[in-house]
């Protein structure tokens, strides 16, 4: 699973031919979530209140740059990095 953006102990994550709906893994301390990039509602899982707010905020910031990923990944092409949150 290819890791697009780290920012602030927080890891960003995509699999090739993954199921839908488009959607990103984010990881931080041993706490995962799964986001879905349309609606940036988590899926599955729980991050914490802090990890959360910043991966939503950094989402927003990239929606289009992870509908692209996305495609990418669908058709087992390597994602390209996203700009971490600065």
């Amino acid at each position: 699973m290819p890791t697009i953006s780290i920012f602030y102990g927080i890891m960003i994550k995509m699999y090739w031919d993954d199921h839908a709906p488009p959607h990103f893994h984010a990881e931080y301390g041993g706490a995962e979530a799964v986001v879905d990039i349309q609606t940036l509602e988590v899926i599955r899982g729980k991050l914490p209140h802090g990890a959360a707010m910043l991966v939503k905020e950094w989402a927003m910031q990239h929606r289009n740059e992870l509908m692209e990923d996305w495609k990418l990944c669908e058709q087992l092409q390597t994602p390209n990095k996203i700009t971490p949150l600065e």
